[in-house]
Order: C-alpha cells, then sequence, then structure tokens
C-alpha cells in the first residue's frame, strides 16, 4: 500500500515538471527563431547601407575624375543616392512579394491537409511584409550613400575633398565590414578586409576609367 502511494506521489509530481520543461524549451526556441529573424534584418540593413556607400562614393570619384566643380559632384552623389535606393527599394519589393507568394501557397496546401487554424494563423504572422522590405531596404541604402555626400559637401578644395571622402569612406566600409562579420559569425578581421578592399577597388576602377575616358576627348 505505501509503495502504490509512493508511485501516484511521483506520478503526480512529474507532470508539473514536465510542463516546465517544454514551457522553458519553447521559449529557448522562441527566442532563437526571435534572434535569429533579427540577425537576419540586421545584416541585411548593414549589406544594403555598405552598396549606398560603395555605389555613390564610387560615382562621385568617377564624376570627380573629370569635373572639379562641387555643384556638379553633390548633384551626381545626389542623384546616385535616389536612383540607388528607388531601385532597392523595388527590387526588394518584388523579391519578398515572390518570396510571400510562395509561402501562402504553402500555407494553401497545408490547409488542404487539414491543418489546425491555430497554426496557420501564426504562419501568417510570421510572414515577411513587403512593403517593410522595400523601405527597410531604400533606408539603409540611402543611409550609407549620406557618408560621402555629406563628407563632400562641406569642402571646397578639390584634392582635399577627394581624400577626405575616400578616408569617410574606409572608416565607414570598416564600421560596415565589422558588423557584417558579428552578425553573420565570420571571421571579423578577414570579413572587414575584405569589404574594405572592395571599396577601394570599386571607387579605384570607377575613378580610373572615367579619367580615362575623359581626357581622351570621347
Amino acid at each position: 500500500m505505501a509503495s502504490n502511494q509512493t508511485s501516484l506521489s511521483d506520478a503526480k509530481f512529474s507532470v508539473p515538471v514536465s510542463d516546465v520543461e517544454q514551457q522553458a524549451a519553447l521559449g529557448a526556441e522562441t527566442e532563437d527563431f526571435d534572434y535569429s529573424r533579427r540577425a537576419q534584418w540586421l545584416r541585411a540593413a548593414v549589406l544594403g547601407a555598405n552598396d549606398g556607400l560603395v555605389s555613390t562614393a564610387s560615382l562621385m570619384m568617377g564624376v570627380g575624375a573629370v569635373k572639379q566643380d562641387i555643384k556638379v559632384m553633390i548633384l551626381t552623389g545626389f542623384a546616385g543616392l535616389v536612383a540607388g535606393a528607388c531601385s532597392m527599394a523595388i527590387g526588394e519589393f518584388v523579391s519578398v512579394h515572390s518570396q510571400l507568394d510562395i509561402e501562402l501557397a504553402q500555407m494553401k496546401r497545408e490547409k488542404q491537409r487539414k491543418e489546425t487554424e491555430e497554426k496557420e494563423e501564426g504562419e501568417k504572422e510570421s510572414v515577411t511584409n513587403p512593403l517593410q522590405a522595400a523601405a527597410a531596404s531604400a533606408l539603409a541604402f540611402s543611409v550609407g550613400a549620406l557618408v560621402p555626400l555629406l563628407t563632400a559637401s562641406f569642402i571646397r578644395e578639390y584634392k582635399v575633398r577627394l581624400g577626405v571622402v575616400v578616408a569617410a569612406v574606409t572608416l565607414a566600409l570598416m564600421i560596415f565590414g565589422w558588423l557584417g562579420a558579428v552578425l553573420g559569425k565570420a571571421p571579423v578581421v578577414r570579413s572587414s578586409l575584405r569589404v574594405l578592399v572592395g571599396g577601394w577597388l570599386a571607387m579605384a576602377v570607377t575613378f580610373g576609367l572615367t579619367k580615362l575616358i575623359g581626357s581622351s576627348g570621347l
């Protein structure tokens, strides 16, 4: 009789412990999932900002190779910012909308397999908003493009302006490279150097080719 009471007592207290463990595991999975989604968004924002930084700086350096007028350089950079931000937003909207269509089709197939209504609602909340992704892409690109644009706006001397733009872009490339490496869990030094060398190469090629074409009289 005593042994039966002991077994019943053990069974009684094993259920709450199991529930607590399940809730803790579910909470940990939710936190990991949320962190993963945030990390992906942040990393995409860093990459978008880096794209805006490199493309706008390269465009301004290319124009600066043949035109010393600060107004021309600023207008070129501003045009690159607007065009690039619009291009990024449209591209991201189309891409995410296509992904959304695939996810909705998958949800429809699961509904036909008699999935529960609660699961369907939870999946609808997890899909990405195309408008939100487009706005985030355009904003990230614009933030990166503002670095060379604002730097060049306050310097009248031609050679000094080019040098300061290169210095500011170099610093921003190192920061973006470091952030991208941390969010992507990649080697920091190697990733930062890769981003930095890539940005330098883009500016150098644009400057050199524009200078060559401009000097040839085409």
